[in-house]
């Protein structure tokens, strides 16, 4: 595998540990995801997934030991995963993050698939990316509000301590 054909994101260059699994059923191309401790399949959205995880913790400060990726979910009695939650220390929910791969336009329905997933979780923050485009909100009294850009944890953790 060689990373030059990996789509070119908006985001730092990451090291990732990429393997080719030809032995395991489903083989092909794997990415190893340090949140899960384990290799998972290299897709388009797992390619963004990898690259913006890196880029909360090693950009934004955010705690990796209060991460975590595809963290299931019931919505309307379904099974769902939300794509990355991160925590506050008390173990609510801080941030909700959706990712959709680089050809996949960051859209209203992608908004709306992130706000139903936060109906459940109630994080004040949620981020959509697809690796090119970021989009961050805060929930407020009257809904979401949008961002500039995404805030370091730093501030998001104060921004919890003054609402309680």
């Amino acid at each position: 595998m060689d990373k030059k054909t990996l789509p070119v994101l908006n985001l730092p260059p990451i090291a990732a540990r990429l393997r080719r699994d030809d032995d395991s059923r489903r083989g092909g191309d794997e990415i190893y995801d340090p949140l899960r401790r384990r290799w998972v399949a290299l897709t388009p959205e797992e390619w963004v997934r990898q690259n913006f995880v890196d880029f909360l913790i090693n950009g934004r400060g955010f705690p990796a030991a209060l991460m975590a990726n595809e963290v299931p979910l019931e919505l309307n009695d379904t099974g769902r995963r939300a794509d990355t939650l991160v925590y506050f220390r008390s173990l609510r929910p801080a941030v909700l993050v959706e990712y959709k791969a680089p050809d996949v336009a960051v859209t209203q329905k992608v908004f709306d698939q992130a706000a139903r997933y936060n109906s459940v979780l109630r994080a004040p923050y949620i981020i959509v990316s697809n690796g090119l485009r970021h989009f961050c909100c805060r929930l407020t009294a009257e809904g979401y509000r949008f961002l500039p850009d995404i805030p370091a944890w730093a501030t998001i953790a104060q921004d919890a301590e003054e609402r309680q």
